[in-house]
């Protein structure tokens, strides 16, 4: 994994964890022009899982973007990658770094599932278009005012083991796809193994794309809470599975 952000702004994508929220009402005010500066060289700075998968970001008006069930917003930032390896985790993983980023900086952001790039934005680009993030200036509060106000699973149902508690507070606090929280976590003294649920054939066709962004998501806010703690760590896939969990199938292990 690259690690190219300063130490300042992961403290600041660590402290919005714990504060941020989705955001769906909008003001019709764009942002100015330095502030989508700022947000493009932020994209610049971002770590990624994996440097080899290639990957491009769009910030489009809502004339560029097609869906059902529309989320009106300033703006919209597609994203698009190399169809090879964990590019859906390694996207997951950037756009979230992004959202935190949006929630420091008093600004809002939502996952936007359900919307693709119109015609002639697929064919500006050669990479997949993977999913959109919604931005701009809220018109709701846009930040929470203590983890009491998250609707999430309780650890319990989401981990076995008693190590490392404010490591996976952090992953249990990640966003995802209808809030279904698709993570699992087996925690031992010296590493955390991450396990992805596995949908029925009915969820399988919708969630199976979405619980891997979903699961670079989470990736996310593990690696910045154990960074915040100045833990060394790598992210591996073990030969063999660790442990098997009913319902899930393995993803990879955090080794501290």
């Amino acid at each position: 994994m690259e690690k190219n952000l300063t130490v300042e702004l992961k403290k600041e994508l660590y402290q919005s964890i714990y504060m941020r929220k989705s955001i769906r009402k909008y003001k019709k005010e764009k942002l100015s022009a330095q502030q989508l500066a700022d947000i493009n060289g932020f994209l610049k700075q971002v770590s990624v899982l994996d440097p080899e998968i290639k990957y491009e970001t769009k910030i489009v008006n809502s004339d560029a973007v097609k869906s059902l069930i529309p989320i009106k917003a300033p703006h919209y930032l597609q994203f698009f990658s190399e169809a090879k390896g964990n590019y859906l985790l390694n996207a997951g993983f950037i756009l979230q770094q992004l959202d935190l980023y949006f929630a420091a900086n008093n600004l809002g952001s939502c996952w936007f599932g359900l919307a693709k790039p119109k015609k002639d934005q697929l064919a500006e680009s050669e990479l997949e278009y993977v999913i959109t993030l919604v931005f701009g200036k809220p018109d709701e509060e846009n930040h929470r005012d203590s983890v009491e106000d998250f609707e999430r699973k309780s650890l319990s149902e989401i981990k076995r083991g008693q190590n490392h508690y404010d490591l996976l507070e952090a992953v249990r606090l990640a966003p995802s796809a209808t809030n279904g929280q698709p993570w699992f976590l087996v925690s031992e003294a010296a590493q955390i193994h991450l396990y992805q649920k596995s949908p029925n054939f009915i969820k399988k066709f919708f969630y199976q794309k979405m619980n891997k962004i979903d699961m670079g998501i989470a990736l996310a806010h593990l690696w910045l809470a154990v960074d915040h703690l100045n833990r060394d760590f790598k992210i591996e896939k073990l030969a063999e599975v660790p442990a098997e969990v009913e319902g899930y199938n393995y993803l990879c292990t955090l080794k501290l």
